[in-house]
């Protein structure tokens, strides 16, 4: 075992100051009181978990608030945060690289260096990317003096934001025949549509969250020109927009959105290549706008700017050079059931990493807050049980694909394969909508339930949990499951 005394070196490391990192950080540092434990992070802020909820046995709600690394440090001891970029690392002699010039040496690593966005181009001041604090801020900024913008995108922040955004005229472009399709089926989206419409309810309670703030961190965070440098920001937490008024100039707008289905940006011209283009296509527009975005589809729109919200490929580039790390089809780093990866004693959580053992049949890993917290979580334990050469068994929270969110103001529940995920042919399912009150979906396979989306306050969510977890022959019920007039509760207690 390392000498832990020396100065750089430590016993475990975990890159990365987002929910996975710091989660991992907190059970390493509570497990291990007397060994050193560090954490590296880009920003000057990390995530924190507050508000822990266990709804269920596997649905968790919480808040993720942001909170200088200070507060880690007074919490335990043997808790160094380092504020420097990762350059790369050196995986046979156990040593990580830092954009300062520090070489910092492990015993066991984990990297929880989260995803970065995909940014339709990268060099154009025109086009946002949403992913961090610093981009959010800017978003804000750019929002302001806009009357129309382009949305690209059909993920979570698209969805939170097309429905945030007053003020200012929306074009949302998304590839798919339906909104939000990873989160939900076209059922559940055309439910959700007519929200766009209408006049968004005032707040009800104020949130719980801290506010984003990162005054005078932005020079020191986006030093550094090397590109294989981590990025910057940690991702934005679950209710980013509640804090930052999202309002652009135009009064009488109070919320237009207009949605372009199955189609993806062609090209992007400015004002003065559009002005200078022989074969610019033609638009309606009276106006003259800064930007101009051709879709697929045939149809041009000018905008004040676009939002690119395509989703985030892992951010594995700083660990990837001079090492051997297996990756996964979707450029992750492949984990096994203790969230190894193919380099020795190094592990990896949350959005860099992708699980490749064989998974239970009603769970599949998707980019999400919760998971990043539980594989954080599992991956500290891992890595306790490893360095006591105990055994561990694979945590239950892998047993059953489970997420609480919200979008549009409605509750939503995600249980299981709930968009019939792998089950082919093989899958009925059961349906329940009251417009604008609630939207349930079943599916069931050879009679049994495998999955649900549940949309509004149905309070269902435990009972469909348990009868998911059991398996249980569903098929004398028929229809009846659904069936608003009997209180499900009362057959399955």
């Amino acid at each position: 075992m390392m000498a832990e005394n020396k100065e750089g070196t430590f016993r475990f490391v975990v890159v990365g100051g987002g929910i996975a990192g710091v989660t991992c950080a907190e059970q390493l540092a509570s497990q291990f009181p007397s060994s050193d434990v560090a954490l590296l992070t880009a920003a000057p802020q990390i995530k924190t978990v507050t508000n822990f909820k266990q709804v269920s046995k596997t649905l968790e709600e919480f808040d993720v608030e942001e909170c200088p690394s200070s507060v880690l440090e007074e919490k335990y001891t043997n808790l160094k945060v380092i504020q420097s970029a990762v350059t790369g690392l050196q995986a046979e002699l156990h040593t990580l690289h830092t954009v300062d010039g520090q070489e910092i040496q492990y015993e066991k690593l984990c990297i929880c260096s989260g995803g970065r966005p995909k940014l339709l181009t990268q060099d154009n001041s025109f086009v946002l990317g949403i992913r961090d604090t610093d981009s959010a801020q800017e978003f804000q900024k750019q929002l302001s003096k806009a009357k129309r913008i382009v949305v690209i995108g059909n993920g979570g922040i698209a969805l939170e934001l097309v429905y945030e955004v007053e003020g200012c005229e929306v074009i949302w472009a998304v590839k798919d025949k339906a909104i939000g399709n990873t989160f939900f089926d076209a059922g559940a989206a055309q439910f959700l549509i007519p929200s766009l419409a209408t006049e968004k309810p005032g707040r009800t309670a104020p949130c719980r969250r801290a506010r984003y703030t990162t005054e005078g961190a932005s020079a020191a965070a986006t030093s550094g020109g090397d590109r294989r440098v981590a990025e910057p920001g940690s991702a934005l937490g679950p209710d980013w927009h509640e804090d930052i008024t999202l309002r652009g100039v135009q009064e009488e707008v109070s919320h237009r959105v207009t949605v372009e289905y199955q189609c993806e940006v062609e090209k992007i011209y400015t004002h003065q290549e559009w002005l200078q283009s022989k074969h610019a296509p033609h638009t309606t527009d009276a106006v003259s706008w800064k930007v101009y975005v051709q879709l697929t589809n045939g149809k041009t729109f000018g905008c004040d700017f676009i939002v690119s919200a395509t989703g985030v490929v892992p951010n594995t580039e700083p660990f990837l050079h001079g090492n051997s790390f297996a990756l996964a089809d979707d450029a992750g780093l492949q984990v096994d059931d203790h969230m190894r990866t193919s380099e020795p004693d190094v592990y990896a959580a949350g959005d860099v990493c992708t699980a490749c053992w064989e998974p239970s049949p009603l769970w599949q890993q998707m980019r999400l807050w919760t998971q990043a917290r539980q594989m954080g979580w599992y991956a500290g334990r891992c890595m306790a049980a490893d360095a006591l050469a105990e055994p561990i068994e694979l945590d239950f929270c892998f047993e059953l694909f489970s997420h609480i969110t919200k979008f549009f103001n409605y509750k939503v529940v995600l249980l299981g394969k709930f968009n019939g995920q792998g089950l082919g042919l093989d899958q009925e399912l059961l349906l329940r909508c009251t417009k604008a009150l609630e939207y349930v979906k079943v599916v069931l396979s050879g009679g049994r339930m495998m999955g649900a989306v549940l949309i509004g306050e149905t309070d269902l969510e435990e009972t469909f949990e348990n009868l998911i977890l059991n398996q249980m022959d569903l098929t004398p019920y028929g229809d009846e499951l659904l069936n608003p007039n009997i209180d499900i509760e009362d057959y399955f207690d």
